[in-house]
């Protein structure tokens, strides 16, 4: 048996979701969540082998619970929007539903995992790091980071800069910091170029929040920010910040 979750903030998706569910004896649906940090409670209690998962959700979206998890069950995306199957993929997901969805195409998804359970290859899955270039349209406009029972989701205009730390990178955010398992290539794609700036190839900045550059050994740099930080430029680095500063 294949105990499922539904998270979607439609009750009438998640009504018709249970009914189809219905006729696959081998999949159980123990529960439904509202929003993602219900369902981010539900999947740490009840422990299901898969979610069907809504992208659009109120508070945190599909792809932000994703992240938050540290062990996480494998996934169908269940959404009414073609634009985030690229990125959906990049998670690893069985299958991507587009709703509103029949139940043939719904017995083809099922499949798929029933494979997948058979051949067992899905006991100890851990869902990665956002991955993968993300295209222009889905810029991050938050970042949302766990820390131990907390949930913080920061807007992307008050991150000062983010640092590399080893597996995690460090977002400094008006006078705080927090630990987000992910690496500077992915955020630096997923970030908008002409605010985020890859200055170092441990840092990135946020360009609004600099209040000055000064020359620093040889052909490096240091820029002073609004915090009162100070962080190295890479001869690369300047290049790219003379170009988003336009000097």
């Amino acid at each position: 048996m294949i105990r499922c979750l539904i998270i979607d903030d439609e009750p009438l998706a998640q009504e018709l979701l249970k009914e189809y569910l219905e006729e696959f004896p081998d999949f159980q649906v123990i529960g439904s969540c509202n929003d993602g940090f219900e369902a981010f409670k539900s999947i740490n209690e009840l422990a299901p082998d898969l979610l069907f998962l809504d992208i659009q959700m109120p508070k945190i979206n599909g792809f932000e619970l994703l992240d938050l998890l540290d062990q996480a069950p494998r996934v169908i995306f269940t959404t009414a929007y073609e634009a985030y199957a690229l990125r959906a993929f990049d998670k690893q997901a069985l299958d991507y539903l587009l709703k509103p969805f029949s139940r043939e195409r719904l017995k083809q998804a099922l499949d798929k995992v029933m494979k997948e359970f058979q051949e067992n290859r899905v006991n100890s899955y851990k869902s990665p790091p956002m991955g993968g270039e993300m295209p222009v349209r889905e810029r991050l406009e938050r970042l949302v980071v766990k820390t131990g029972s907390k949930i913080h989701i920061i807007p992307v205009e008050k991150v000062t800069y983010l640092a590399a730390d080893g597996d995690y990178v460090k977002i400094v955010s008006a006078g705080n910091s927090y630990l987000k398992l992910n690496t500077m290539t992915d955020l630096e794609h997923a970030l908008d170029p002409s605010r985020f700036v890859r200055i170092h190839r441990s840092y990135l900045v946020n360009i609004l929040e600099i209040s000055k550059i000064e020359p620093y050994q040889k052909e490096n740099h240091l820029v002073f920010l609004r915090d009162g930080s100070q962080l190295p430029v890479s001869k690369s680095g300047m290049a790219k910040l003379r170009k988003a500063l336009r000097i």
